[in-house]
């Protein structure tokens, strides 16, 4: 029963973290542009309430670990706070240096590169850290490729705007 009780305390943390990662991303969803400006403000007022809500829920599930655990844990947050502190710096190379930790962290073989640092580093950390590491990786993932997706559309809605600027003047 303490681990059927721990799994769903997982799982719930597990679906605030899926549930603010949605909310977030209507936030900045590209359909939000084609909206109304009084639509669009009633569903940032609705998005930030829940947000709210969705943040004033705690749960947490604390992981027992000795100290070579909670030194390797530490470590292998610090590289991924090195990484995404220079996420603005440059992106490809931040994405690419990402998708190697992410293949550290997963059985399947990669497509890309290994950080076999970052590996052997995660290896040291807790079965439940080891987890939690590998999610939040995924979920970097995947905010970065929608804001790829984002700053795509946003170039071609610029360059479409332009063409047709410069047909207007011929």
């Amino acid at each position: 029963r303490v681990e059927a009780f721990r799994d769903a305390a997982s799982a719930m943390e597990q679906e605030k973290e899926i549930l603010l990662e949605m909310i977030h991303n209507i936030q900045n969803s590209q359909d939000m542009r084609h909206i109304s400006e009084g639509e669009r403000e009633e569903l940032n007022l609705t998005a930030n309430r829940l947000m709210g809500r969705t943040l004033t829920v705690e749960v947490s599930v604390e992981t027992i670990r000795n100290a070579q655990q909670q030194e390797s844990l530490q470590h292998a947050t610090k590289m991924i706070d090195e990484i995404v502190s220079k996420l603005l710096d440059d992106l490809e190379d931040a994405k690419l240096r990402l998708l190697s930790l992410y293949g550290a962290c997963t059985s399947d073989v990669p497509a890309g590169p290994i950080d076999q640092k970052f590996q052997s580093v995660v290896i040291g950390c807790a079965i439940e850290d080891q987890k939690k590491i590998k999610r939040r990786l995924e979920t970097l993932l995947r905010n970065l490729e929608n804001s790829e997706k984002s700053i795509t559309l946003l170039e071609h809605q610029k360059a479409s705007v332009r063409q047709s600027c410069n047909s207007k003047q011929e």
